[in-house]
């Protein structure tokens, strides 16, 4: 009989990115329940740096890094991701080996029951840009100021009154299981972040069992929403930490794309939603990044 394999699965130690490698293990143990898999948690610079300002630092591969190490070494398998952490070329020799269906795609808002409902001034805790200059637009009485830690460390926070008010992913607040009262904000108002909601398995290209075995919780429409999404970011040469978003919804053969993007200050800003055939979005994708990039002057 041959010896069932043995995988070791790298993740951060953050609860929610124990939630999500646990949700990864257990759907791969759903379709190939012959498997070991061992979880190892690892220290990124993102972690040990809870100082540092996400937007500002520089560093496309901030929580990535010391995965991508360990799995390019073999001291992994396999690592977990929030896709919207992931840069979007992968480090060399590695590839994304399955998206699982993602959650909502919403940001929701904590500590207010709308953000018409707070006062002038209150202060958002938010950790993007991304989030900071689409209120801007909408609601420039607001003011916002950055936020980091994990999703406790942030709860925490708002409790303590250092925020009126905070913004989250709705995906990670509803993976941990929180029932923390919070509003959803619609996307014509904030529109989430590339691959936001989505979780990403990152692993070796030469690994082709691996591989094989992951196409089994591979979800392809989410693969598809993402890839377009990433599709711009990529074009526009930015991380994780550029001010843009981008969610894109397919049905069918149709897909709806949502944008926003800023420049470095926030001054100038450009939003569109456009419903396309999916046949046409990709190049409809690459022409905008090719405006933006004139008109930002990127």
């Amino acid at each position: 009989m041959t010896k069932p394999r043995a995988l070791i699965l790298g993740t951060r130690g953050s609860q929610l990115a124990l939630r999500q490698s646990m949700m990864v293990r257990e759907a791969l143990l759903a379709q190939h329940p012959e498997l070991e898999i061992e979880l190892r948690v690892i220290k990124t610079k993102g972690d040990r740096l809870q100082q540092l300002a996400l937007d500002t630092s520089g560093d496309k591969g901030l929580f990535t890094k010391e995965l991508e190490h360990a799995l390019r070494t073999g001291e992994i398998d396999l690592a977990v991701h929030s896709l919207k952490d992931l840069p979007v070329v992968p480090a060399e020799g590695t590839c994304i080996g399955a998206i699982l269906p993602r959650a909502v795609t919403m940001d929701s808002l904590i500590g207010a029951s709308s953000l018409a409902a707070l006062p002038a001034g209150a202060l958002i805790g938010t950790s993007s840009r991304r989030r900071a200059y689409q209120l801007a637009v909408h609601y420039p009485q607001l003011r916002t100021a950055a936020i980091r830690g994990n999703v406790d460390t942030r709860l925490a926070k708002l409790e303590s009154g250092q925020y009126d008010a905070i913004l989250l992913a709705e995906a990670g607040l509803s993976r941990l299981g929180l029932e923390v009262a919070r509003q959803p904000i619609p996307e014509e108002l904030i529109v989430p972040a590339p691959g936001q909601a989505a979780i990403a398995v990152h692993v070796r290209q030469s690994d082709e069992q691996l591989l094989e075995l992951l196409r089994s919780i591979h979800d392809t429409v989410t693969a598809e929403e993402v890839g377009l999404e990433r599709r711009l970011l990529q074009a526009l040469g930015g991380g994780c930490a550029l001010p843009l978003g981008c969610v894109c919804h397919i049905t069918g053969e149709e897909a709806e794309l949502r944008v926003f993007f800023a420049s470095e200050d926030g001054q100038q800003h450009y939003s569109e939603r456009r419903v396309l055939p999916c046949s046409e979005a990709e190049s409809y994708v690459l022409e905008l990044a090719e405006r933006l990039k004139k008109d930002f002057a990127l």
